[in-house]
């Protein structure tokens, strides 16, 4: 039988707007460095990589849940996301963000190795979780219940990713995979998409730098970079008059500058592929002082295609009839879009680690690099027939959409446990961390097209524009966004024993530097009154308008003008300063009965400034940016956060009760008055510089059953009262609807959890079966202020985002011989609110996805292993329904993946 692996892993800039820190950053912190206990387990694989975070789990004071790296690999899942997902009370969105018991993800907070990073995702302050290979997690701990050593910003609990440290053995593994996906036979695919195979541009859709040059000498203040006021700088800088001919030149000129070579085309995708690589060492006494030195390095390469169709709609009436809805396209909405999208993303991950030991000393030093990028190529189809835009009045609007956008995680860590054993402070344990972090977005050009599909008697005919159209017909975006996070930190602790009871004392020190800075720049063609462009008269051209002006000389004989087209403030910086201390007590009496609490002061301090680009660089920034706009974007807070935990230990069971005071803030975005479009959602949103904290009291029952065959089980309540929660809503702007943020009254959640391991069979079918998983039931309630109630149709209702129940369910199988293991594995979550309703209509309620997954393994010799893995076998789509009718869909893809890995 194969051997079970050894666990063993380790918890583990910026300079701030000066106006945010009355005292210069000192000292060091960190929540834990902590070293989990070596455990060598026996058994199946299964038993065996539960035995190590069960042990884990148990001994923690607070109520937490552990996976491990075996765990993650049983499941099959490729990232800490997916992997999240089987945790008791966790739901995964939008395959990337995970709700902590139901709450959404502003209700959760993600760490690595103990310290805060930045997240590189456009509209969320929480980090987007694909973006971490299995391959680097050590293990996955989620911690329900707040302890003071912890940032008091805790709602439905805290994440922390554990990366692999230094192996205990030089290890040498690569593996390799191909995934098929039913949705993947052909796909969209825009001029040079298909070349980034490193997921990094090639330069060519960046702003060039003629661009730049002419913002800064044209803007100056003005909101465009039209013809007219070309002429008219150009006159006041010569000191003579310029000819309309010759600005319209310069305008040519930059128009001309912009890449223009995005025409889609439709192709055979090919099957994803993926690989890792992981090698280590150790060595023992390499400096001749004694002691061992290792390190540990991996890669990891995904490309992988994602091509769906869907629709999204408007219902016509609240009194409509969910049983109208999908006779015809337009029966029962006033408003549909048909969206045809393909996303190819490139991930590519790489780490190392190094570490020295040496009597009670661990130092460790590490560098992590992940690169996540997305190509999207998309037409959207939208119908609206009191605007005469629908396929019986002869036209509709078509969309045309190519994008790039890469994300990028950079994190430089040093750690360090000290276990102190010298004659006059024996029995002293000292650790500190430091951390230093960039995550940056860049989209170097998005293109939207925006343009008019006719038809005669229900048939396409052609594609076209024209200047008596305005809107934004052609437009480019181009973004770039960076995020900084410095924090540090240490924690001291010293255990006192007595006959029959012990007890640690710890306090500790944690400190957050973290600025932003967002830019944003809009262009937009407009043609003259009389152009009226044909750009297309067959579906397979109208793929490839976004390569209409290609030519230099189509621009030179269009009369078409480029135009800066930016909002009065879509521009932002952003700083935070976190100081926090704290101090905790662990108390045991007679090995039974165990007491944990403590205090932790956290002083915050933050502010978040919306510009523009258009008084960039100029004397009207400094304006913009005064002190006394400075003092009313800041927000400033010192609390203090309580938290208590009880344990009653026997050999077969335990009893847990915890209480904690934390706090929720509004994310940067959400507080810059600066409109983006969700892509949660899909609303337009806009951020409110009034929104304020939120103030939760968690309380915490647990009970926990282990059994001498390895089986457990345990069962839980939770209940968390929510001063102020933070929630979106729906309002009606200049025709739209936007998603905003205010502050409702008060809210409430609670719930039930259960979880359990429990051996089916020791002996069938050549092996032993097992069957694992949990189950949460809860409930929410929101109160919103009539004051606040805007065009809201509810005000009470479920907390947007909570679903009453989420459960995971596996069946999994051992081989005696070891060669074999399976699992079959299935996970649901509740409906729950999209989005609340407005203007009479009900909330609208993300419908539950009902996912099962099946992975075997079968390990040939001692060191390959072949896994073979079928994801979302009942292939269910995402779907959206408002007053019982459907308006929102989105396939999701059956995949089917082979992977070979062998150890050296």
């Amino acid at each position: 039988m194969k051997p079970i692996k050894v666990f063993k892993t380790n918890l583990i800039t910026i300079s701030l707007l000066s106006l945010l820190s009355p005292l210069s950053a000192q000292v060091m912190a960190q929540e834990t460095a902590q070293e989990i206990e070596e455990v060598v387990a026996v058994g199946s694989r299964l038993k065996g990589s539960a035995s190590a975070v069960i042990e884990e789990r148990k001994n923690q004071a607070f109520v937490a849940d552990i996976m491990g790296a075996e765990q993650i690999s049983r499941t099959g899942d490729s990232d800490a996301a997916s992997a999240l997902r089987r945790v008791t009370g966790l739901s995964l969105v939008n395959d990337k963000f995970i709700y902590v018991r139901g709450l959404g993800e502003r209700y959760s907070s993600v760490r690595l190795n103990g310290a805060q990073v930045p997240s590189p995702d456009l509209t969320r302050n929480v980090i987007p979780l694909d973006i971490f290979p299995s391959s680097i997690i050590e293990s996955l701990a989620v911690q329900k219940a707040y302890s003071p050593n912890m940032p008091a910003a805790f709602g439905g609990g805290d994440v922390n990713i554990r990366t692999k440290s230094i192996p205990n053995d030089r290890i040498i593994k690569l593996e390799v995979g191909l995934t098929h996906k039913d949705t993947n036979s052909t796909g969209f695919v825009y001029n040079g998409s298909d070349d980034d195979w490193l997921g990094e541009d090639d330069g060519l859709r960046a702003m060039p730098s003629t661009m730049n040059a002419a913002l800064n000498k044209y803007i100056n203040g003005i909101s465009d970079i039209s013809v007219l006021n070309i002429r008219d700088i150009e006159s006041k800088e010569r000191g003579e008059a310029v000819s309309q001919d010759e600005a319209i030149a310069i305008n040519k000129s930059l128009t001309k500058s912009l890449h223009r070579d995005f025409g889609m085309v439709e192709k055979d995708l090919d099957p994803d592929f993926g690989a890792k690589l992981v090698y280590g060492d150790k060595f023992d006494d390499v400096f001749g002082l004694g002691g061992a030195f290792g390190f540990l390095f991996s890669a990891a390469y995904d490309h992988e295609w994602s091509h769906s169709k869907g629709y999204s709609a408007v219902l016509s009436s609240v009194d409509v009839k969910p049983e109208d809805c999908g006779k015809s396209e337009l029966e029962c909405y006033s408003a549909r879009t048909d969206k045809e999208s393909t996303k190819k993303n490139v991930k590519l991950n790489t780490s190392l680690n190094l570490g020295y030991k040496l009597d009670g000393h661990d130092l460790n030093a590490s560098y992590m690099m992940l690169r996540d990028t997305e190509d999207e190529a998309s037409v959207s189809l939208y119908q609206e027939p009191s605007k005469s835009l629908s396929i019986e009045s002869g036209e509709i609007q078509r969309k045309n959409l190519t994008s790039f956008e890469q994300r990028e995680l950079e994190v430089i860590q040093f750690r360090g446990t000290h276990n102190i054993e010298y004659d006059f402070i024996k029995g002293v344990g000292f650790d500190w961390q430091y951390t230093d972090s960039t995550a940056t977005t860049d989209i170097p050009s998005e293109l939207e097209i925006t343009a008019r599909d006719r038809y005669t008697d229900g048939v396409y005919t052609d594609t076209y524009t024209s200047g008596p159209l305005g809107g934004d017909p052609f437009l480019y975006r181009f973004v770039d966004m960076e995020d900084k996070v410095e924090n540090y930190g240490w924690n001291l602790s010293k255990a006192f024993y007595f006959d029959s009871s012990e007890v640690e004392l710890k306090g500790g020190a944690y400190y957050v530097d973290k600025t932003r800075e967002y830019k944003t720049d809009f262009f937009k063609y407009r043609f003259g009154p009389t152009e009226n462009i044909v750009l297309a008269t067959n579906a397979n051209e109208a793929l490839g308008i976004g390569s209409i002006f290609r030519d230099d000389e189509r621009v030179d004989n269009t009369e078409v003008e480029l135009l800066f087209q930016e909002p009065t403030a879509d521009d932002y910086i952003a700083a935070q300063k976190t100081d926090a201390y704290y101090g905790s007590f662990d108390y045991v009496y007679a090995n039974d009965w165990r007491f944990s609490g403590g205090l932790r002061y956290e002083d915050f301090r933050q502010v978040a400034l919306a510009f523009s680009r258009s008084v960039f660089d100029s004397a009207l920034l400094s304006e913009q940016l005064s002190g006394e706009a400075i003092q009313q974007a800041s927000v400033m807070e010192d609390e203090t956060f309580a938290s208590l935990s009880m344990t009653y230990s026997q050999p077969t069971y335990q009893i847990r009760a915890g209480w904690g005071q934390t706090i929720v803030r509004p994310d940067l975005r959400e507080l810059t008055p600066v409109q983006y479009q969700d892509p949660l959602t899909d609303y337009r949103t806009l951020g409110n510089p009034t929104l304020q904290s939120s103030n939760l009291d968690n309380f915490d029952v647990r009970v926990e059953f282990y059994f001498e065959s390895g089986d457990n089980f345990s069962v839980g309540a939770f209940y968390k009262d929510i001063e102020k929660p933070i929630e979106a809503q729906l309002n009606e702007r200049d025709g739209r609807f936007t998603l905003e943020f205010e502050n409702a009254d008060t809210a409430y959640v609670y719930g039930l959890e259960a979880e359990w391991l429990v051996e089916l069979s020791s002996d069938f079918l050549g092996g032993a079966f097992f069957t694992s998983g949990n189950l949460t039931v809860s409930d929410s309630e929101v109160e919103i202020l009539e004051s606040a109630r805007g065009d809201l149709t509810n005000l009470q209702r479920r907390m947007t985002g909570h679903s009453k129940y989420v459960a995971n369910l596996q069946l999994n199988y051992d081989s005696h011989d070891g060669n074999h293991q399976g699992s079959v594995i299935y996970n649901v979550f509740g409906d729950r609110i999209l989005a609340a309703g407005v203007n009479g209509f009900d909330d609208a309620y993300e419908q539950p996805i009902n996912s099962l997954d099946v992975v075997y393994s079968y390990y040939p010799t001692f060191s390959t292993t072949v896994t073979f893995k079928v994801k979302n076998l009942l292939g269910q789509d995402f779907e959206v329904e408002q007053n019982g009718a459907l308006i929102r869909s989105k396939e999701t893809a059956q995949q089917v993946s082979l992977d070979f890995a062998i150890e050296f």
